[in-house]
């Protein structure tokens, strides 16, 4: 069944919809801790583990909320966690610094925001996230409405294409699909623009050569 989560209803312990009792959601929303009045009886079902919910708000805070980035940037938080050298050493080479905005620190931010990125924690998909030098003082109102963090501006790394004849310098990262801890994939994705996009001519994802 496919189904607005507004149609679900929860009752005598189990999950339904209409007159179909569900144990088993694949979870497309974009609210990742269910907080939505709209969503209750998913959320309901969910903590009363009525159902299997994929991906469900665990796993979202465990990997995917960004405020997992201002500790995982904290060499001085990971060796006191135990983490050795050589793993502290990969994540601050991967890692920018990054700092969740507060009421305390927003005036320091705010000087220093042509150097920063600012990432909505529950953000998807580049929604909401900002180039610091690009921010209105309407803007960085919003953001301290809100949860975000400010992560040290990185500048993307540039290839030079032919498109429709002509040389254009295209953005681009690499991502790297993985499952079960194992690297299944990787793929570089071109553009322009602020952040990446399908729109460019030219852009898209493109293939990555290994070279010894």
């Amino acid at each position: 069944m496919i189904a607005d989560p507004s149609e679900l209803v929860w009752k005598n312990g189990q999950l339904w919809h209409q007159e179909q009792s569900v144990d088993l959601v694949y979870n497309r929303l974009t609210d990742f801790p269910l907080e939505h009045p709209k969503h209750n009886a998913l959320k309901a079902a969910y903590l009363n583990n009525a159902i299997v919910l994929t991906p469900h708000p665990r796993t979202y805070a465990l990997f995917a909320d960004k405020r997992n980035l201002t500790l995982l940037s904290d060499a001085a938080q990971l060796k006191s966690w135990g983490a050795d050298d050589e793993d502290i050493d990969i994540l601050e080479a991967g890692i920018p610094p990054t700092i969740q905005i507060t009421e305390a620190n927003a005036e320091a931010v705010w000087r220093q925001r042509k150097n920063l990125f600012f990432k909505p924690a529950h953000g998807f998909g580049s929604r909401a996230a900002y180039r610091g030098d690009k921010v209105t003082q309407k803007t960085w109102a919003n953001i301290l409405k809100d949860r975000y963090v400010a992560q040290q501006r990185v500048a993307p790394a540039h290839r030079t294409l032919k498109v429709d004849g002509q040389d254009t310098n295209l953005k681009f990262d690499i991502r790297a699909y993985a499952y079960h801890g194992e690297v299944q994939m990787i793929a570089a994705r071109l553009y322009q623009g602020q952040t990446t996009n399908f729109r460019t001519r030219g852009g898209g994802f493109a293939p990555v050569l290994y070279v010894d």
